[in-house]
């Protein structure tokens, strides 16, 4: 009998330890479980696919994309962007590219339909030139033609978003995106200062507003539990 208690308290001790490393092992396979990716979502800006066909003064397009790691997006958007102004004394014209790299947070947790309103930030890098070019006939000195030029112009920013992303039909995605834009840097330029940095908009402010109204095609890349 004695020899019985002895092996039951050499044992107990066995169990417990091995019933807590199946709990700790138990809780981080759900913890990798959440945060594993489940799909890819593709995308591209209609606004801006509209402005380029109806606004004379623009061209330009974006495309945009998102993984989702349980309840963070890691979103990653980049775009052309031309502008050109005309007078009849003055002509100004800037083309460049862009890019915003950054995390969304999404509130809607425990939707099965990954629907998400969220909140989150942006890095932007935009590379683009620029040319200025005045024209002046004046009946004193005459004919004046003066050209600024800008190239390979580097700028900067930070954006804070929030928006909506909702299931429409199985694998088709629509939603929008509100963007504040500040914290704006330039590289130095020698004659021409920059009046519209391609992806963040003017100038002459220190921040300003964007907003985009998408539509993506989701891709499965794994089964939720």
């Amino acid at each position: 009998m004695r020899k019985h208690i002895y092996i039951l308290f050499i044992l107990l001790p066995l169990l417990a330890t091995a019933q807590k490393s199946d709990t700790v092992k138990q809780k981080a396979d759900t913890v990798r479980s959440k945060f594993k990716p489940t799909g890819i979502r593709f995308g591209t800006d209609l606004i801006s696919i509209g402005k380029s066909q109806y606004v004379k003064t623009f061209t330009g397009w974006e495309v945009n994309a998102d993984v989702d790691i349980y309840r963070y997006f890691l979103a990653f958007d980049y775009g052309s962007w031309g502008r050109n102004y005309s007078t009849d004394s003055a002509n100004y014209s800037n083309t460049g590219r862009y890019y915003r790299v950054g995390v969304d947070v999404n509130f809607l947790t425990k939707d099965p339909e990954k629907n998400a309103f969220f909140i989150g930030m942006r890095f932007g890098h935009s590379k683009f030139s620029e040319d200025f070019v005045v024209d002046l006939n004046d009946p004193i000195w005459g004919f004046l033609h003066q050209e600024y030029t800008n190239s390979n112009v580097k700028a900067s920013w930070l954006e804070m978003t929030t928006g909506i992303k909702v299931k429409m039909w199985k694998f088709i995605w629509m939603g929008y995106t509100a963007r504040y834009k500040f914290a704006l840097s330039m590289s130095k330029t020698d004659r021409l200062i920059p009046s519209d940095v391609p992806g963040f908009g003017r100038t002459d402010k220190p921040t300003t507003w964007g907003f985009n109204y998408q539509l993506f095609f989701r891709i499965p890349i794994a089964k939720e539990k």
